[in-house]
């Protein structure tokens, strides 16, 4: 295997048909897809047109554009050696998750070669004492939380669909719990990653548990490798944030194969709270009471009334159909009351009513799956018909304003439509339902999406809180940096992939 990498890294070992920087696809050849296969084995690449449409597209509404080949490796040397050849012979490469983006992040648009990650699953290691774990590409947060189920640690940042821990790295997601926890950028203390030529980085130092910053040190990969495992120091001021530069970054600078994650301590007690409100306007009111009075709510999020009809009918639920907002306290159970009594006095100044409070666990989960299943709830109330989701994010003290406004434009433009979002940090969505068949439809769904876009920037806010660039949003990504920003993200794109080949199309 040495031998045929070092043979690949001399550029035109197999005679395929290139790629070339506009998109034109070809097939690959019989030798390279052999080549694929000497690297994972054969049953672990496929060219089967079922498979590659499956991995060409997320839950978005961009077109499916699938990959040629679809491989699954089963370790980081693996990837790297992937990349090396695909590199060295001008071949696109796509990372891909679970496939639960919604910009179009997986897409193939100069088709290429697909590197499932999902076969690298294992937790690597926990650090109770560091409070801090090292996970592979293919764990969820789900599977994450089950593992440490019983360490009396957690990983909170919750985007709702079961993704990929490494995929919520690449995406900057974050999710329900990220007013008191923190986003994706906030909990990645390390990460390795595989560089486009096969190269090995480590963004915070082998084996360091938070050094956000060194000089580029990559590593060829070698025999004795060992992923970024060991206890380290918990703060540093060493040279660049190169850690934070792979978050967000959307598969396009490299392939994540494995993320050094902060836990935190689970929550002594728990009580979630919900309260429905006479308009938009005094939900969201009410949420920037609660934070401007410092009381420490670990998630609150909005529901609107579309929301909330879709909700009750998909999860049963028997809430009012009225703006609505899902709250959740953690701590002990005496900071627990205190904590319920002032958001139940801010809501109720707020005019709420239908204020209510649960502790026990399995009415606690179902509110928060009733939450997290509204994207298929609010699809149920048309069937047949597609779902839009887009995401923005403003300064809390401009949230009552752009969400009383975004609401307007709605029945403004004769849309379909949900609200709902992490309003405590000021992230919000809107789930839009647009006929396929429908081409004029669907162009005031887009229109409205630029124009939220462009009303969140307006206000000081960002085109995405957490949903990211992908395909979808690039034009209002120069909008929001600026031309000198725009030509530093592309002189780092180049730098770090000169060829372009990593996840082509998306971000920039």
């Amino acid at each position: 295997m040495a031998n045929l990498l070092r043979a690949a890294a001399t550029w035109g070992l197999f005679p395929w048909r290139g790629y070339c920087s506009r998109g034109t696809q070809g097939e690959l050849s019989k030798g390279f897809v052999e080549a694929l296969k000497a690297v994972v084995g054969s049953s672990h690449v496929s060219t089967a047109v079922a498979v590659r449409q499956q991995h060409g597209h997320d839950e978005s509404m961009h077109r499916c554009q699938p990959p040629d080949a679809v491989v699954w490796p089963q370790n980081v040397e693996q990837v790297s050696q992937l990349a090396a050849l695909c590199y060295s012979q001008g071949v696109p490469i796509i990372p891909f998750g679970t496939g639960t983006g919604l910009e179009g992040g997986v897409c193939a648009v100069q088709g290429g070669v697909c590197i499932n990650l999902t076969h690298m699953d294992k937790i690597l290691e926990l650090n109770r004492e560091d409070f801090s774990v090292v996970v592979e590409p293919g764990v969820t947060h789900k599977a994450l939380n089950t593992h440490l189920r019983d360490s009396g640690l957690w990983f909170p940042v919750d985007p709702g669909a079961d993704a990929s821990l490494c995929g919520m790295v690449a995406t900057g997601a974050s999710g329900t719990n990220a007013v008191r926890y923190g986003t994706m950028r906030e909990n990645v203390l390390n990460l390795e990653v595989v560089l486009p030529g096969g190269e090995l980085l480590h963004t915070a130092g082998l084996g360091r548990h938070f050094r956000p910053g060194l000089g580029l040190e990559t590593d060829r990969l070698r025999p004795w490798h060992l992923p970024c495992v060991s206890p380290g120091s918990r703060k540093s001021a060493a040279g660049y944030n190169l850690t934070g530069l792979f978050v967000g970054s959307e598969g396009t600078l490299g392939l994540i194969t494995a993320a050094t994650l902060r836990l935190h301590p689970a929550p002594e007690a728990t009580v979630v709270a919900t309260c429905a409100f006479p308009s938009v306007q005094a939900a969201v009111d009410s949420t920037v009471h609660i934070l401007q009075a410092a009381v420490p709510v670990a998630r609150i999020e909005f529901l609107d009334d579309v929301t909330m009809d879709a909700c009750n009918k998909h999860s049963q639920l028997n809430c009012s159909v009225a703006p609505t907002l899902f709250l959740e306290f953690h701590g002990s159970e005496q900071v627990l009351a205190e904590q319920l009594q002032r958001a139940e006095e801010i809501t109720q100044d707020n005019g709420a009513f239908h204020f209510s409070s649960a502790k026990e666990a399995e009415e606690r989960s179902r509110l928060w799956a009733a939450r997290h299943s509204a994207w298929y709830a609010v699809l149920a109330l048309r069937p047949g018909y597609k779902g839009y989701s887009t995401d923005v994010c403003v300064p809390i003290s401009r949230l009552p304003e752009i969400l009383v406004q975004t609401k307007e434009d709605l029945k403004a433009q004769g849309l379909t439509g949900a609200i709902l979002g992490h309003v405590g940090d000021g992230n919000f969505h809107c789930l839009l339902l647009v006929d396929p068949e429908d081409p004029e439809e669907l162009h005031r769904v887009m229109a409205f999406s630029e124009l939220l876009g462009r009303r969140a920037l307006a206000l000081h806010g960002t085109c995405t809180g957490e949903h990211g660039i992908g395909l979808g949003k690039r034009q209002l990504l120069q909008e929001e940096v600026g031309a000198v920003g725009m030509e530093t993200m592309r002189r780092l794109k180049a730098m770090l992939d000169p060829r372009g080949l990593m996840n082509p199309g998306k971000v920039l």
